[in-house]
């Protein structure tokens, strides 16, 4: 049933050999980062035990009406979202809840909807599975409400967590699973996903998947590249190579647009700022390859206490995204920051 998961061989193996001893455990806990497969092969695991194949792949959560409810979910009053929980069922013994609202937070109001249809029996078979998606996002209600129902899970029910880290998991949730880590993908393995797919800019879409099946398939090139022009404008301005005034733009088409998010322009930041430390240590394997000459030219004037400095300072921005800052007023006070640095 793996045959066509690309990477984690030790994964795939390792549940394999569960499900040919009849020994699956009940809670399972995929960790690794974003895009490596975690949901992927846990909606894989749940054909294999409930079958329909077909019914849970409408529920993957990268699809682009998926997308779309979600992203509208964004605009409904909190009274209404907490009426009506967000889970996707499209086969009734698969279930599969996932962070919504503005915050992208697994909620009160989920936890105990997963709580109350844990208890239901299966729709046919023996079991039913949970997708707990992103649980690394619950908050603070919802983690201590899911404890209730990893303590004494249904013996039908079968629930599948998925983190980026574990370790931002309250150990008392991750001592009750069953821990499998995925590693990004070998360049190698990469190269055959993406020729199996049949992507476009293959190499180019490599490089900035680093390691990431689900990033290779789903980045979409353009917006890449506008987010990308941004940030290099950001940090042009903010390490003194270019005036303030070459940033605006830039920041002020930032703060109009209402479906770019902090979040993704900062992913762009984070590689950017990777690939200069790599220029100024010498180190020519970078991401943004067509873009090295003015990339070398900005590292050039770059010390590593200031990418360090910048790096920390991104860091502390990104534990702000979930609050709903103002991006623009966010990014002006980072460049002021660095260049009175």
């Amino acid at each position: 049933m793996f045959d066509d998961f690309y990477g984690n061989a030790h994964v795939t193996h390792a549940l394999e050999q569960m499900l040919a001893q009849d020994r699956l455990a009940q809670t399972l806990l995929f960790s690794g980062p974003e895009g490596t497969g975690k949901a992927t092969l846990a909606r894989r695991l749940g054909a294999r035990l409930v079958g329909r194949a077909e019914l849970i792949e409408q529920d993957d959560l990268s699809l682009p009406q998926n997308v779309e409810l979600v992203a509208a979910r964004e605009k409904w009053p909190a009274e209404k979202r907490n009426d009506d929980p967000l889970l996707f069922a499209s086969h009734p013994d698969f279930v599969t809840f996932a962070p919504d609202g503005p915050l992208r937070q697994i909620g009160i109001q989920q936890s105990r909807l997963l709580k109350e249809r844990a208890q239901f029996l299966p729709h046919r078979g023996s079991r039913r599975i949970f997708l707990i998606d992103h649980v690394d996002r619950a908050n603070e209600q919802a983690a201590n409400s899911l404890l209730k129902t990893l303590e004494e899970p249904p013996p039908h029910l079968i629930l599948i967590m998925t983190a980026e880290n574990a370790y931002d998991l309250l150990p008392t949730i991750r001592s009750r699973a069953v821990p499998f880590h995925f590693a990004p993908l070998a360049a190698e393995e990469m190269r055959a996903f993406v020729r199996a797919r049949g992507l476009d800019h293959a190499e180019r879409r490599i490089a900035l998947a680093a390691g990431s099946p689900g990033t290779a398939v789903a980045l979409d090139l353009e917006a890449y590249d506008k987010r990308r022009a941004a940030m290099l404008a950001l940090l042009k301005a903010a390490s003194g190579a270019a005036p303030f005034g070459a940033w605006l733009p830039f920041g002020e088409a930032i703060g109009r647009s209402k479906s770019e998010k902090l979040d993704l322009h900062l992913k762009v930041l984070y590689e950017l700022l990777r690939d200069l430390l790599l220029l100024r240590e010498g180190i020519p394997e970078i991401r943004n390859q067509d873009i090295r000459g003015e990339l070398e030219a900005l590292a050039g004037r770059m010390e590593f206490a200031w990418l360090r400095r910048a790096v920390a300072r991104v860091d502390e921005l990104a534990q702000l995204v979930r609050r709903n800052i103002q991006k623009t007023i966010a990014l002006d006070a980072l460049i002021a920051e660095l260049r009175a640095g």
